[in-house]
């Protein structure tokens, strides 16, 4: 038997982290429901979660024309109006395996060391959120695909997005959109679950539309039952849901020669960490 890696150590030891610093949930319960999403089971990495679905015939065969929603309009609510987006900015939300990304990133020199040890000693090897460290690895864009994933009804459920670096075919996203509405909230929200073993990272984004046409989406609210990023890790059949001081913002619009792009910002408390740039091209 092939032996693990010593850092395969370092998983359990980080669930039991965020356990101490979380809170238990009850994922039935109206109040925590919102955190429901995939994860993976004891040992697995990447997108092993996805072939659950596809066992159960629960996900739709490879389309270019895939997108993480089928519908903007979703979205809808009290602050957000699809019909307020810029066609393209629409277009690619709703059509996502059409678009071909180049991307350019930034590191704040503080938060480079941190942001090479968690790709080294997580990222690569779970296959997930395995953020860029350097920009050259980004210098032949990310491949993009998206599988839209059903109930066993056919009732769309969310849809995969999975991404790598072009480069090396290294993973870097394995996530899982979908819209959902916090409690109390009635403005719907994007949720994107980022699945790891016996757990994932769940991060809500409040939806705006600009004068411009162009798309905001932040997720900044410290408090809990909010939009904002959530660790959730499994014991036994209990759950247990913390929140990190992770903020994001990303901003997709259509610039003056046409050309659609998205700013994305990584924050750590109030200091910036990363920034990533999109060239979004239709195939």
């Amino acid at each position: 038997m092939a032996r693990r890696p010593v850092t395969h150590a370092l998983d359990p030891l980080t669930r039991r982290w965020w356990r101490a610093v979380g809170r238990p949930v009850d994922l039935s319960t109206p109040d925590f429901a919102f955190l429901a999403a995939p994860h993976n089971g004891r040992l697995e990495v990447g997108d092993a979660w996805l072939h659950r679905y596809e066992k159960r015939g629960e996900v739709d065969p490879p389309s270019p024309n895939a997108g993480l929603f089928d519908d903007m309009s979703v979205l809808d609510g009290p602050d957000f109006r699809a019909a307020d987006l810029h066609p393209m900015v629409r277009d690619f939300y709703e059509h996502t395996g059409s678009w071909r990304m180049e991307v350019w990133s930034q590191w704040n020199p503080l938060f480079a060391p941190g942001g090479m040890a968690v790709a080294a000693l997580f990222g690569r090897r779970v296959e997930q959120l395995a953020l860029p460290t350097e920009p050259l690895s980004v210098s032949r864009g990310m491949s993009s695909e998206v599988r839209v994933v059903t109930d066993d009804s056919g009732h769309r459920e969310g849809a995969a997005w999975l991404r790598r670096l072009r480069l090396d075919g290294s993973a870097v996203y394995s996530g899982f959109y979908r819209w959902a509405v916090l409690p109390g909230q009635p403005q719907p929200h994007v949720a994107v679950a980022f699945p790891l073993e016996l757990g994932n990272v769940h991060v809500f984004l409040t939806p705006r539309a600009e004068v411009d046409g162009a798309l905001t989406l932040t997720s900044r609210s410290r408090r809990f039952g909010e939009d904002g990023a959530y660790v959730s890790v499994l014991f036994g059949e209990e759950w247990h849901s913390a929140q990190p001081p992770l903020r994001e913002s990303f901003r997709v619009y259509v610039d003056d020669e046409g050309v659609l792009r998205t700013d994305h910002e990584l924050r750590v408390g109030r200091f910036r960490a990363l920034r990533l740039h999109y060239r979004l091209e239709r195939h």
